[in-house]
């Protein structure tokens, strides 16, 4: 979430942490189970995607180079899927976690859904 915020200037995503009350009826919703709290889910005009497909899809809307990386969409979804999950599971040991949750401003307010 943290990269997206600092990669999307203007501002086209919004946040739901998928525990609180609006990600569960945006789950409830679009029929996601709502016991897959660990993966990465984009909501984009109706449709659902996940995974790699997800990461893959916002990664074309941010600034800077990262719009390259949507052309990997043409690799087989299971081949993408297995190289998500590898990344997802090791990017605290690659990249460090954060002890503290990030406490948005009230310019950043308005892109989490709350209710």
């Amino acid at each position: 979430m943290n990269f997206i915020i600092s990669h999307d200037p203007r501002a086209r995503f919004r946040f739901a942490a998928l525990q609180s009350p609006a990600g569960k009826e945006l789950q409830c919703t679009y029929g996601l189970d709502p016991s897959a709290l660990d993966t990465l889910i984009l909501i984009e005009y109706g449709r659902v995607y996940t995974r790699s497909t997800a990461a893959l899809r916002i990664a074309r809307r941010l600034s800077g180079a990262w719009p390259l990386l949507g052309s990997l969409i043409l690799v087989p979804r299971p081949v993408r899927d297995f190289l998500y999950d590898q990344f997802a599971g090791n990017r605290y040991r690659w990249f460090g976690k954060r002890e503290d949750c990030m406490t948005p401003g009230a310019e950043l307010r308005e892109r989490f859904l709350l209710d």
